[in-house]
């Protein structure tokens, strides 16, 4: 077991055996550790400038992905608005039949690119009202139907990847009331 009185022999022995030890060794002592200090100080600037040099690229990144992130959506959206030019080529000379199949075919377009993106439709007839998803635009009385329920979609909603884009806006049942008076929110 090692006692503080004996750490203090064994310093005091090696700064004598310093003192006796020729200034050759001392200077070679000396040069060996500013080579190792060199070599620390070199190794600590190289791994500063990894990290900075990490931090940037990953800035760049975020930025890149930030700048581009909607490339692939935007990729499939140019068959959908040459669907569109097309179409509007063909302008009145074309069956109206034709024009039909023809917006048809663009929808299915532009559905297959919301599925790539994850964009879905809410689509709420039928179902409860949720505010999280719809807005009410108007209650409606209505005897076949429970208060509460959506009775007519006036426009569909979007959600991507779960979070909500824009809200469907309904129609909302309501109890039929004794007077048979409609009203709508204000």
């Amino acid at each position: 077991m090692t006692t503080k009185h004996d750490t203090t022999i064994d310093a005091g022995e090696a700064q004598d055996a310093a003192a006796d030890a020729a200034p050759e060794t001392l200077e070679q002592a000396l040069a060996d550790a500013q080579s190792k200090a060199e070599e620390h100080w070199n190794s600590y600037l190289r791994a500063v400038a990894e990290t900075d040099n990490v931090r940037k690229r990953a800035q760049r990144d975020v930025e890149a992905a930030s700048r581009y992130a909607v490339e692939r959506f935007a990729t499939d959206l140019l068959e959908v608005r040459d669907s569109l030019e097309l179409g509007l080529q063909a302008g009145e000379s074309a069956d109206p039949g034709r024009l039909v199949e023809g917006m048809e075919a663009t929808l299915r377009l532009v559905n297959r690119a919301f599925e790539k993106a994850g964009i879905s439709v809410v689509d709420p007839l039928g179902q409860p009202f949720n505010p999280e998803f719809h807005e009410a635009m108007a209650t409606q009385p209505s005897p076949d139907q429970a208060p509460g329920t959506v009775l007519a979609v006036i426009q569909k909603g979007y959600v991507l990847n779960g979070r909500l884009l824009r809200p469907a806006r309904v129609l909302v049942a309501r109890e039929p009331s004794a007077e048979g008076a409609d009203q709508s929110p204000n």
